[in-house]
């Protein structure tokens, strides 16, 4: 694996991968890498001959008060892991080489309808750094795919509307949620938690699985549905943001007469300092 820090440089190897007709895949990340990363890069490698992964800790898509400047950085043993999974190229820039300017004062990328919604709505500003980041390292790599993660469902939704609103010719693949044995999502964030949070943690997924269930069973009545799985979050010990059956596709609520439309359900919800999301599909509305 080569690792480098610069736009030449990365321009200049894709160059020649180009030159020798091989496709790209890319695999964005801020670092702190598990289990799940890897898989991206692992999918990655079954979509072209040659990957890239980047590592970024993207200031643009933090609010005031979030853990930016305490996100872990652990570029050695990310390095180490991704050599490990055969990685061909890490791109690893400076903050200056993706924002030259103050972050008020460089062109953004929003995408509207996707992004003031379920985690939009308490992250306003989430979004539109992450649209804006990842079209700059589109731009900057030039991959012919790019792998996200489904457990992020609505920034998968976010970039592929992105991608086609912008005709970037980039095909986007989605890689499914990896779970630790007990269900809980696989997020740099659980090492927040303590070894008491983490045992309750996997509730979340639990809660998924519940009212998906519900749902096949019959119950219709969203609002109770998602009520019911707030309170017995918060009788868990969280502090629920959202728990909410949305269309998969568009992220909006369903309609009674929307009788063919996958849905899934989302949640996030804090557990001390970390702050969880995950999301369960559960098939169509009943006709």
């Amino acid at each position: 694996m080569r690792t480098v820090h610069t736009l030449t440089e990365l321009r200049t190897q894709v160059a020649a991968w180009r030159r020798s007709g091989e496709e790209v895949a890319f695999a964005p990340t801020m670092g702190n890498l598990h289990r799940g990363h890897i898989r991206l890069v692992e999918r990655a490698r079954q979509c072209a001959p040659r990957t890239v992964a980047s590592i970024f800790v993207n200031p643009m898509q933090f609010g005031p008060n979030e853990d930016y400047a305490g996100y872990p950085r652990t570029l050695d043993e990310d390095s180490r892991q991704l050599a490990e999974a055969r990685l061909d190229l890490l791109f690893a820039p400076d903050l200056a080489d993706i924002y030259p300017r103050p972050l008020e004062d460089m062109t953004q990328v929003i995408v509207p309808g996707f992004t003031t919604v379920l985690c939009g709505a308490s992250r306003p500003v989430h979004f539109g750094g992450v649209a804006t980041v990842v079209t700059k390292l589109f731009n900057m790599v030039q991959p012919d795919i790019a792998v996200f993660g489904e457990k992020d469902w609505q920034q998968l939704m976010v970039i592929r509307r992105m991608t086609a609103d912008l005709n970037i010719p980039i095909q986007i693949v989605g890689v499914p949620t990896v779970r630790e044995e007990d269900g809980l999502a696989m997020s740099s964030r659980n090492g927040y938690l303590s070894a008491e949070q983490r045992a309750v943690a996997p509730t979340l997924y639990a809660m998924l699985q519940t009212t998906a269930e519900r749902w096949r069973q019959g119950e219709r009545d969203v609002a109770i549905l998602e009520e019911d799985a707030r309170a017995q979050l918060r009788a868990a010990g969280f502090r629920p943001d959202y728990f909410e059956i949305r269309h998969a596709e568009t992220l909006q609520r369903p309609a009674p007469e929307d009788m063919a439309v996958d849905l899934r359900i989302f949640a996030a919800a804090w557990l001390g300092r970390a702050r969880l999301i995950d999301n369960l599909a559960v098939g169509h509305l009943p006709s």
